[in-house]
């Protein structure tokens, strides 16, 4: 019979960007509020009688009475899994992007939502392969890739393949240059394409031109994994925690360097002006898995995570209600250069909250069951159908019904993507995943098993 051990955290994890896959799920354990605010994680143990599961094996333990630190440096990671908060959060944030691009003089902040996904994306990203480093000193990036791969291309690819259908038998005025577009996005170089027309942006690009995120996104993924792997490799965790910390600094050096309202889209859509964004999330993943479950720091920036979690998001309402962020009145220094970074501390602010204080009232909020059931299914479909499908209703439906047509047409386009596309795809990557991690385990190591979720 399989006997149950208790450990008790402070850290968990998520994925950014809807996700597919709960690595709580897949390592058999359940998170529940503890009596003093930390989470409690029942494991079971091995089907060798007594002997732990080898994440068990490495959590920290007392060496001389002091806290030792396993898991080759970042003794939380191995304790990481899926944050239903940070789901809650997600949903919100496409919501604030769908109705930003339908309804712009409501939310003129609205694209706010990119900047939280991209926090989140980072965050996730780093913590998946914190996982695997930790429990193995190692990560397979072919794997890795292969599961970004199917996360997330598929999709884009049938929207893209949608596109290309309309755009060959109708004569819809929103379809026009419709193969530019469908080239540029299917292959994530619209951010490109656009960071190099300092003007108003070209019809080449509009059917599919929200999808320069997933070119930020996409390649950011190409350069972070290696050189973190490389980091890991070569130096002590915290030295990592440094020069990321140090890589935060660089793209706010580079945005004041390119300023010119000449350079707004340069700067708006450029990987290398963006990549804050993504590595303050990287930076809080390192911290939360650097520091051990007793560590004083630990509990002092939960408890400060939780004090300004809240004024974190009242000043980012603030931002969505109030401050337009794109278009030529939105050209200003301060948002263009300081700006970005201001946002991704703040979103990184609530993601600390979410992950350490799963008791506080907000985490509670952002983890109603229909809030995570749509961030971790539904975010990356609604994000990817609902600007194609607003162009197409503004030629074919009524000015007082194309809002609600567009919604309706968004979520049901959405599901269908989650149950007919994505859900498969993942499960491909996941039965992939586990047959190499099998193919390559080794006596007394555990699998790396990771959950496949970063969008």
């Amino acid at each position: 019979m399989e006997s149950t051990r208790t450990t008790e955290v402070t850290g968990g994890g998520a994925d950014a960007t809807g996700e597919a896959a709960d690595l709580g799920e897949e390592e058999g354990r359940t998170d529940r509020p503890g009596t003093d605010g930390t989470v409690q994680l029942d494991r079971r143990a091995g089907r060798d009688g007594d002997r732990p599961a080898p994440a068990l094996e490495l959590m920290p333990v007392r060496v001389r009475g002091r806290p030792a630190r396993g898991g080759r440096g970042f003794p939380s990671a191995a304790a990481g899994g899926r944050v239903r908060g940070v789901d809650g959060l997600r949903a919100l944030a496409v919501a604030l992007v769908m109705v930003y691009h339908l309804a712009p003089g409501v939310l003129p902040g609205g694209a706010l939502g990119v900047d939280i996904f991209f926090t989140i994306s980072g965050f996730v990203i780093t913590r998946l392969l914190l996982v695997e480093f930790a429990r193995t000193g190692d990560v397979a990036m072919g794997r890795f890739y292969l599961r970004r791969w199917l996360r997330l291309v598929p999709a884009l690819l049938t929207v893209c393949a949608v596109c290309a259908l309309l755009a060959l038998t109708t004569d819809l005025p929103s379809l026009d240059q419709a193969w530019t577009a469908v080239v540029l996005s299917a292959t994530f170089l619209i951010n490109i394409v656009r960071a190099a027309q300092p003007g108003v942006y070209s019809s080449d690009t509009s059917l599919l031109s929200h999808t320069w995120s997933l070119g930020v996104e996409e390649q950011f993924y190409l350069l972070w994994p290696p050189l973190l792997l490389l980091l890991l490799r070569r130096v002590g965790a915290r030295a990592v925690l440094i020069a990321t910390a140090v890589l935060c600094l660089l793209p706010v050096l580079w945005r004041l360097t390119l300023w010119s309202e000449t350079a707004a889209h340069r700067i708006y859509n450029g990987t290398d002006t963006r990549a804050d964004q993504l590595l303050i999330g990287a930076l809080l993943a390192l911290v939360v898995a650097r520091l051990h479950r007793e560590d004083r720091l630990l509990a002092v920036l939960a408890r400060w995570s939780g004090r300004l979690a809240w004024p974190a998001l009242g000043v980012l309402a603030l931002i969505v209600w109030q401050v337009p962020l794109t278009g030529a009145s939105a050209w200003t220094a301060s948002w263009y250069t300081a700006g970005f970074l201001v946002a991704a501390v703040l979103s990184a602010v609530l993601v600390a909250s979410l992950e350490l204080r799963p008791r506080a009232r907000l985490t509670r909020a952002l983890s109603l069951t229909p809030l995570v059931w749509i961030g971790q299914n539904l975010s990356y479909g609604l994000y990817l159908w609902h600007y194609p499908l607003s162009r197409l209703s503004a030629d074919v439906v009524a000015e007082p019904w194309q809002g609600t047509a567009t919604v309706v047409a968004s979520v049901a386009a959405a599901l269908a993507s989650h149950y007919l596309v994505e859900r498969p795809f993942n499960r491909l990557g996941r039965s992939r995943a586990a047959r190499g991690a099998a193919a390559g385990a080794v006596p007394g190591r555990a699998a790396s098993r990771t959950p496949d979720s970063c969008r």
